[in-house]
């Protein structure tokens, strides 16, 4: 593995990162079946404006809360099961922070996730606004992952071609849209794979 020199680290934010709790607690606090709520703000005609920058986060949640209406038997429940769907739970995993301020020492480390407008803030929250050398945000660059664009985008920001990035991802077709351009990748289920790949490329 460690034959090609990794000069950026590209890594996913949710589900790598930030780990969020179970949102069907949601659901079943507002009497509704598990999955609800995940199935109106995550399907694609909703999800997708909202991570290219079509619609603000607020207004994607607004539009998620009118979707639910019925299945909640009043907009006053709709919005209050968003509320608690904005207040979610999670946790930021401290062996993964560690693992990239580790590979920052000798790398780029540049996050690329599929966002919202709110990411820049939420980061900040997180206290994890300087934990990158760059953030790409989907919202703003107007391509969300698997589009080809975000990658060159997240490349470009680090200065370094393609070829010389290694791209982490919990989701794999994100992690095989990536290896399509010749970058590295890594498909994220935990953080002693992490820590392998970025061992074996000579990055901790």
């Amino acid at each position: 593995m460690a034959g090609r020199r990794i000069g950026a680290v590209l890594c996913d934010l949710d589900g790598v990162l930030r780990i969020w709790a179970d949102l069907s607690d949601v659901d079943r606090a507002h009497g509704l079946a598990p999955g609800t709520v995940a199935a109106a703000a995550f399907r694609p005609e909703r999800l997708l404006p909202a991570v290219t920058g079509q619609v603000g986060d607020g207004q994607w949640r607004a539009l998620v809360a009118e979707d639910l209406a019925a299945r909640c038997g009043s907009a006053e429940v709709a919005r209050a099961a968003v509320a608690d769907w904005a207040r979610q739970p999670f946790r930021v995993d401290a062996q993964v922070r560690a693992l990239l301020a580790a590979a920052r020492r000798s790398a780029a480390v540049v996050l690329v996730s599929n966002g919202t407008t709110a990411l820049e803030a939420d980061l900040a929250a997180l206290g994890l606004d300087a934990a990158f050398d760059a953030v790409v945000n989907s919202a703003r660059v107007g391509a969300a992952k698997p589009d080809p664009r975000i990658f060159l985008a997240a490349a470009e920001r680090a200065g370094v071609p393609p070829r010389d990035c290694l791209f982490v991802d919990d989701t794999e077709g994100h992690v095989a849209a990536a290896t399509a351009l010749g970058m590295q990748g890594h498909h994220h289920r935990g953080v002693p794979g992490l820590s392998a790949v970025l061992g074996g490329h000579g990055l901790l």
